[in-house]
């Protein structure tokens, strides 16, 4: 679902820029004056979009305004969808741990986060830690991680800890094959120290 939102959403964004790129390009160059090819829709300064016959054209037709209101109607649907799916968050709400009845125990995803920040956080060097679960089916969760670290912390010590320990029990305690994860690490602010 979530890779299917970012084709959509490229796509989108490069008919959009397409669209707006073509447009300002008519606008230019009849604006301008300069000479376009003669199946160029607008050729002067004081041509308009519609003209008044091509307004009113399609007016006694039946099936025109069916096909109008429906394309529009269309659009909307997916409009509609697009916002939807920008809004809808990507955290997974549970996990589903290997109990060893072939059913299976629940896990709320937000428990599993707690742990993974908690455990990251109790690092030394590590001032804060925010963890989200992700993924599309509850057996292979993803984690993404942001780590904000101590002005002292040594930043390839804390990944290789956090990678190799905390991830690993999560991992273990949940009974998964996997927990891929994206860890972001970001340096607290702090004063400078004066040398004497």
């Amino acid at each position: 679902m979530f890779r299917l939102l970012r084709l959509v959403n490229r796509l989108a964004l490069g008919l959009a820029g397409l669209v707006l790129l073509c447009a300002g390009g008519v606008v230019l160059a009849v604006g301008e004056a300069w000479s376009v090819p003669s199946w160029w829709p607008y050729s002067g300064p004081h041509d308009t979009l519609l003209s008044r016959a091509d307004r009113y054209r399609w007016r006694g037709d039946g099936w025109f305004w069916p096909v109008v209101i429906a394309a529009l109607a269309v659009l909307l649907v997916l409009a509609l969808w697009w916002l939807l799916a920008q809004l809808r968050r990507a955290r997974l709400p549970e996990v589903v741990v290997d109990s060893g009845d072939g059913e299976g125990a629940r896990v709320r995803g937000r428990a599993l986060e707690d742990v993974l920040e908690r455990e990251t956080e109790a690092h030394d060097g590590v001032a804060r830690a925010r963890a989200l679960l992700t993924g599309h089916r509850r057996r292979a969760p993803a984690a993404r991680m942001r780590v904000l670290l101590e002005p002292y912390a040594a930043p390839e010590e804390t990944l290789d800890r956090v990678a190799g320990e905390t991830l690993v029990h999560a991992r273990d305690s949940a009974g998964l094959d996997s927990l891929p994860a994206e860890i972001r690490l970001r340096a607290a602010r702090h004063r400078a120290e004066r040398v004497r």
